[in-house]
């Protein structure tokens, strides 16, 4: 049996998204996976209950899943270009600066595996803001340089100039073993927590480029008794997020 008390890895990784949306306002939370859809939906449940969500097709929904509204791919377009959008992508490559990629590894002209393609993701990332959800973290994924930009990061922004710059913003990585940020001078990738059970030497190890470490690394805040709660009996019942992340 689970212990009540004790929050599991795939809980604290709801929460670290969950927190993605803390103080965001009244914008859309779009999301490509279970764990940060979850964490969404408990960041509406406490304590951003002005976030807005959606079926992940046309419309926008109340927490128990109910049509709140219809958001034709018009309005939707609306929302992503003026900034009243934050969503939590996914990436199969990302660097230090938060370059991202999802369209495919190796040389462009011939790619050892074709991906997704680029998407959304440049509009997406010079628009709104983007934080990203990595399911297994790994050197293949936290890469020195991404095969393909897909997401723009930091570096490429500011070398673009200010029509790039202005509404770019990358809050947090998340990822199955810590939480991420770029509060550094040059904009470059900050491990700003570790989760419970986690070294900052396996962060290291997992890591294919030098990350900015602090001297003091705090672990990821803990779920609160009340989220516990949420999470495990009305968001996520099933218990899919531990498909997701494994116990």
């Amino acid at each position: 049996m689970t212990d009540t008390l004790t929050a599991g890895r795939a809980e604290y990784c709801v929460v670290a998204c969950a927190e993605a949306w803390r103080d965001n306002g009244e914008v859309l939370a779009a999301t490509m996976a279970p764990v940060p859809s979850f964490g969404a939906r408990l960041a509406k449940r406490t304590f951003s209950p002005e976030l807005l969500l959606t079926d992940g097709e046309a419309m926008l929904v109340d927490l128990d899943g109910t049509t709140e509204g219809w958001l034709p791919y018009r309005q939707h377009l609306t929302m992503v270009t003026g900034g009243k959008r934050h969503v939590m992508m996914g990436a199969s490559q990302i660097d230090r600066f938060g370059n991202q990629n999802i369209s495919c590894v190796g040389d462009w002209h011939q790619p050892t595996r074709q991906l997704l393609g680029v998407r959304g993701a440049p509009v997406n990332t010079l628009n709104n803001p983007v934080s990203y959800w990595v399911p297994k973290h790994s050197t293949r994924v936290f890469v020195e340089r991404v095969d393909m930009v897909s997401g723009v990061g930091y570096d490429r922004a500011a070398a673009a100039g200010p029509s790039a710059t202005r509404f770019h913003r990358i809050p947090r990585v998340v990822s199955t073993l810590g939480v991420f940020d770029f509060a550094t001078p040059d904009r470059s990738m900050r491990l700003a927590s570790v989760h419970p059970g986690v070294t900052v030497g396996q962060i290291r190890q997992a890591t294919g480029f030098a990350l900015t470490i602090p001297d003091d690394v705090p672990y990821t805040r803990e779920p609160t008794p009340a989220e516990l709660r949420l999470i495990r009996e009305v968001i996520d019942p099933k218990g899919l997020r531990d498909r997701e992340v494994r116990p």
